[in-house]
């Protein structure tokens, strides 16, 4: 690895470290969550555009996608960033108005594909490479905002909740060979990485428990408690949990987002948030259905109504073991291999994973954090560790693919096994997931119908 251009590749990114840190604050300062994110994208195309990169933006929505071609046939690389944020009205950076805030660290993304993308454009820096890559900016990461998200589904704006996927849909991943990108995560002090084998899948979930309003002192007889049967539900839920074997690495985390607006009124609607997620496609399918099961007997038993609405979230994610082992190898070269920690498997969940079920993925962590993610009290408080090493790690794994006629990209997408033969197939399994109906009838006979799958 002592090729002089893969080195000036470093460099270009330590040349243009003030601009990748300036993209980190600047991000920070300003949240958006998913499919919102106009005002980021603006900044990002902007830079891109100045670099000399033709940004091309979807129809609609946020996000964009540019190319920078060798001019040489061969593999094209992708490097990913996310552009959305969170919200958390309890942390004390969050927009005021909106509480959007970056508290799982995306504006680290979008600072390191800002680095890599100065690099690759600074002169010279191609001439030992062939085939491409491509900067893809990508909203809507996180799957919060689900009714805003259902309207722009059922408006026909967008297709699917995940940013990932909606890109995929409309063709922004068409062509791409190998696809990386990188997340920070709260620094335990002893590494700079984070190299792991997958993470879990998740469903989407919203429901809506439909009950009859009443006087809550008066006549509460009259009523049905929609909050009891939510309540009722996600005890039933809770129940299911020792049938959860460790290996599959089942989770189910519902919130109530809206449960009545008066104490002296029985609540005639409840609504829920919720994912079912884990560690393969065919235990989420299961455990989904078990899921609505418990929550429509629930409803059922004070005779009340659900609606359910299931989306696909994400696919498993599964780290490329050629790109691990030449993220390891990189790595262990820039920064030494004790700055190397590995994780076997985490249960958060990425949209990555749809990508990695049709192409080779991988999708390391670096350090630079601080505080628990998704929560109040989240910072970056190293971003030289979450967005300049991010970056030299990612453009150096980008040359490596693409050296030497593009040996390893070739050897990489040669022994890839995918899940999904192409996007038909994916596309037609992760669609078998919807459900957007109610789901309890009170038949004449007396009888109660459940339709929950």
């Amino acid at each position: 690895m002592e090729n002089s251009t893969y080195r000036t590749i470093i460099d270009n990114i330590e040349k243009n470290r003030q601009r990748i840190l300036d993209a980190e604050r600047h991000i920070w300062a300003n949240p958006e969550i998913g499919y919102k994110e106009w005002k980021t994208t603006e900044y990002m195309a902007g830079i891109f555009t100045g670099l000399g990169y033709t940004v091309t933006r979807p129809e609609n929505i946020t996000g964009f996608i540019a190319d920078l071609d060798t001019g040489r046939p061969g593999p094209k690389v992708a490097i990913v960033a996310e552009l959305d944020s969170l919200i958390c009205a309890e942390h004390p950076e969050c927009d005021p108005v909106t509480h959007a805030v970056h508290a799982c660290g995306h504006h680290a993304q979008s600072a390191y594909l800002v680095g890599c993308a100065a690099a690759f454009a600074e002169p010279g820096a191609l001439k030992d490479l062939c085939g491409s890559i491509r900067f893809i900016s990508v909203p809507a990461e996180e799957t919060i905002d689900l009714e805003f998200r259902n309207k722009l589904i059922e408006d026909g704006v967008i297709h699917y909740p995940a940013g990932k996927v909606e890109f995929l849909y409309r063709g922004l991943f068409d062509g791409v060979d190998i696809a990386m990108m990188n997340h920070v995560t709260p620094d335990d002090g002893n590494y700079l990485f984070d190299l792991h084998g997958g993470s879990d899948g998740c469903i989407v979930k919203h429901f809506e428990f439909k009950g009859r309003a009443a006087h809550a002192g008066v006549s509460p007889e009259d009523g049905i408690n929609a909050l009891y049967a939510a309540t009722l539900g996600i005890n039933a839920c809770n129940a299911l949990r020792e049938k959860f074997t460790e290996k599959d690495f089942i989770r189910f985390h519902p919130i109530i987002t809206e449960a009545g607006y008066a104490a002296n009124a029985i609540p005639e609607v409840a609504k829920l948030d919720a994912y079912a997620r884990a560690s393969t496609f065919g235990k989420m399918k299961q455990v989904n259905e078990e899921i609505n099961r418990a929550l429509c007997a629930s409803a059922a038993s004070i005779g009340a109504d659900l609606l359910i609405k299931d989306n696909p979230g994400n696919m498993p994610l599964h780290n490329d073991k050629n790109l691990t082992d030449l993220c390891e190898s990189v790595i262990s070269d820039l920064f030494g291999k004790e700055a190397i920690r590995y994780t076997n498997w985490m249960t958060g969940s990425t949209d990555m994973g749809d990508i990695s079920a049709l192409m080779p993925v991988v999708h390391p962590h670096t350090m630079g954090a601080t505080g628990l993610p998704h929560g109040k009290d989240y910072q970056i408080v190293d971003p030289e560790k979450a967005s300049v090493n991010a970056a030299k790690m990612l453009a150096a794994v980008a040359y490596r693919l693409l050296e030497n006629d593009a040996a390893l990209a070739k050897k990489t997408i040669r022994e890839y096994q995918p899940v999904f033969a192409n996007r038909e197939e994916y596309f037609k399994a992760i669609n078998a997931i919807r459900m957007n109906r109610t789901t309890v009838s009170y038949n004449d006979d007396g009888s109660v119908t459940l339709r929950y799958r």
